[in-house]
């Protein structure tokens, strides 16, 4: 086949399952897309894809060309991208990266000053996070990365830690039960709000199921970004990372405490796996990430 740009669609499509996010996936318009599925079906006299109510289904054709050529296209792309050297002073790339609402919170900030001066010009989207997602957002190249937690994702991707994290229960600083310490009796009589198990949050939740320990849950949410209101206004308690505790604490009239267990910490890195095009502006946009977070 002599147009890249068709092994490019067909593979995209095959991943993809849907021509219009085959499109938005390599910035081309829709009908441009479907002329290139034309041709391919010519190429290969086989309609290739078939489309359904779940989506364009691949035909058998379709799932054995797809291994050789999505290989073909990964090494011939690596090569190009090699010839290419990625300019954050002058690219007006756009970045997609994946941030829990947590994480919008506490690294964005951090992350936008720094774009400001290192690559001044780039886009920034910012995607929510969805933890039963986020693999298949990964693996099809929707995203650049990923900042979360190690816990989210299979080892297949690579991974970069950032800093080690532990959780702690945070409650309003005029509590009328609770001062600087925190008992398990207190902790387990206490109402709670839990957090969406969508946020990857759920070592607590898990510790606490195999210790056979119940909690008086009150309120879930489905972000974090509601919590600083909610408890500052209430007697219920909250657990959730430290470094966040300590930030709705300066801003809000909240405190933190100890568990009055012990649970395991866990670690908060950046999630990728290098794209066959553009590697090297990928490669800049996870370093940048690595040492933006680690001087935070």
């Amino acid at each position: 086949m002599k147009d890249l740009n068709l092994i490019r669609v067909f593979v995209t499509i095959y991943e993809t399952g849907s021509v219009s996010k085959a499109a938005e996936n390599l910035h081309i318009s829709q009908p441009s897309v479907s002329y290139s599925l034309s041709r391919l079906r010519q190429v290969f006299n086989d309609p290739l894809f078939n489309r359904t109510r779940e989506g364009m289904q691949p035909t058998s054709l379709s799932s054995q060309l797809y291994f050789s050529l999505s290989h073909s296209l990964s090494e011939i792309e690596k090569a190009i991208s090699l010839t290419k050297k990625f300019d954050p002073l002058t690219s007006k790339r756009c970045f997609k990266l994946a941030l829990t609402d947590l994480g919008e919170v506490f690294f964005l900030p951090s992350i936008l000053e720094s774009l400001k001066y290192r690559a001044p010009s780039v886009e920034l989207e910012i995607i929510p996070i969805d933890a039963y997602s986020l693999s298949e957002w990964i693996s099809k190249e929707r995203i650049d990365a990923a900042v979360c937690n190690q816990g989210y994702l299979l080892k297949k991707f690579t991974y970069k830690n950032i800093f080690p994290e532990r959780y702690v229960c945070m409650l309003s600083d005029c509590h009328p039960r609770i001062g600087g310490i925190l008992s398990m009796g207190q902790y387990l009589e206490e109402r709670h709000v839990v957090v969406s198990d969508g946020t990857g949050h759920h070592l607590v939740e898990d510790y606490l199921f195999e210790s056979g320990i119940t909690r008086n849950v009150m309120l879930k949410v489905p972000h974090f970004s509601v919590l600083p209101d909610v408890i500052s206004s209430s007697d219920l308690l909250v657990t959730l990372p430290s470094r966040v505790a300590q930030l709705y604490a300066k801003r809000m009239p909240l405190k933190f405490v100890e568990l009055p267990f012990l649970i395991p910490e866990f670690e908060v890195g950046i999630h990728y796996k290098e794209h066959r095009g553009d590697s090297s502006a990928q490669s800049w946009f996870c370093d940048f990430l690595i040492k933006t977070l680690h001087e935070m």
